[in-house]
C-alpha cells in the first residue's frame, strides 16, 4: 500500500531527473563546450579541466562528483547519495552519446542560453530530489566547521574557479563564465521556488482592525496577529500606544496587491516583507507540491 501511495511522487521524480538531466546536457554540449565555455561549481571544474588537459567530459563529470557524493552519503542519506549518483552517470550517457546540435558560437547567447538550459537542468534534477552539481554537498560539509554560510561558501569556492580561468584562458573568457554561473543560479532559484515563491508580510498600523478584516474577508488570507506597542519617537519618546501586529504569507505575485490593500486604508502604515524558504500548513494559496 505504501509503495502505491509513493508510485506517483516516485514517477515524477523521475520525469524531473531524466528530463534535467536530458537539459543540462543540452545546455553543455551545445553551448557551453564547443565554445569553450566555462561555469560555476563542480561542473565548472570538469569543463575547466577538459579545456586545460583535454581530458574526456563525460568521465570527468563522473569523476568530479564522486567525492561528493560520497560526502552526500554521510551529510544526507544514502539514498540521497544514490539517486545523484544515478544522475550524475545519465548526464555523462547524455554526453557521450546523444547527438546534441551545435546552436550557436555568438558569445553572449553562449553564455546567456547555456547559463538558462543548465540552470532548468539542475534545478529540474534537484526537484526529483537528486544533485548533477555537487559543489552545495560541499559547501554544507563547510558550513558545519566553520562560521560562514553556504551562500558565502559557494560564492569562494567559485571565486577560486574564476580566478584559474583567468588565469588559464584570460580575463574576458572568465567574465563569461561568471556571467553563466549567474543565470544558472538564478534559473534553478525559480524553477525550484517558481514564480509563486511565498513572501511573509508585516503590518504595523494604527488602523489594523480594518486591515485584518480587509485581509481576512476580501482575499481570503490567514492571518496571525501579535499584540505590540507604537510611538516611542524621538520628540515624544515616552507615549506608545497598544497595536495589533498583522503577519500574513503571499505569493511574491500577490505582494502589490496586498500592499494597495492596506495603503488603501491606512496610507500610514507600516509594512515590510521578507523572503520565506517554505511553508506548509495553515491557509496557504495552493500550489503544486516539489
Amino acid at each position: 500500500m505504501k509503495l502505491a501511495n509513493n508510485f506517483p511522487s516516485l514517477i515524477q521524480d523521475t520525469v524531473h531527473t531524466v528530463a534535467g538531466v536530458v537539459i543540462a546536457g543540452f545546455a553543455l554540449k551545445s553551448f557551453l563546450v564547443p565554445n569553450q565555455f566555462l561555469d560555476g561549481g563542480v561542473t565548472g571544474v570538469s569543463l575547466l579541466l577538459h579545456e586545460m588537459f583535454h581530458w574526456n567530459l563525460a568521465m570527468l563529470i563522473i569523476l568530479v562528483n564522486l567525492p561528493f557524493i560520497i560526502i552526500g552519503s554521510f551529510l544526507v542519506n544514502r539514498k540521497f547519495a544514490l539517486k545523484t549518483l544515478a544522475c550524475v552517470v545519465l548526464l555523462s550517457l547524455c554526453l557521450e552519446f546523444l547527438p546534441y546540435p551545435v546552436v550557436t558560437s555568438e558569445k553572449i547567447l553562449v553564455s546567456m542560453f547555456g547559463g538558462l538550459f543548465l540552470g532548468i537542468g539542475i534545478g529540474l534534477a534537484m526537484r526529483g530530489g537528486c544533485a548533477i552539481d555537487g559543489l552545495e554537498i560541499l559547501a554544507l560539509y563547510t558550513m558545519r566547521r566553520s562560521s560562514f554560510t553556504i551562500s558565502e561558501i559557494i560564492l569562494g569556492l567559485n571565486v577560486i574557479i574564476f580566478l584559474l580561468a583567468a588565469m588559464h584562458f584570460g580575463l574576458e573568457r572568465a567574465l563569461f563564465a561568471m556571467l553563466t554561473y549567474f543565470v544558472a543560479s538564478r534559473t534553478i532559484h525559480y524553477v525550484i521556488e517558481g514564480l509563486e515563491e511565498y513572501t511573509g508580510v508585516t503590518i504595523i498600523s494604527g488602523r489594523s482592525q480594518e486591515i485584518k478584516e480587509a485581509l481576512v474577508l476580501q482575499t481570503g488570507r490567514g492571518i496571525t496577529v501579535y499584540k505590540g506597542e507604537r510611538g516611542f519617537l524621538k520628540d515624544s519618546f515616552e507615549i506608545s500606544t497598544d497595536c495589533d501586529i498583522v503577519f500574513t504569507v503571499v505569493t511574491r505575485l500577490e505582494v502589490r496587491r496586498l500592499k494597495n490593500l492596506v495603503h488603501s486604508i491606512d496610507p500610514n502604515s507600516f509594512i515590510f516583507t521578507h523572503r520565506i524558504k517554505e511553508a506548509a500548513g495553515g491557509v496557504l494559496k495552493r500550489r503544486a507540491s516539489h
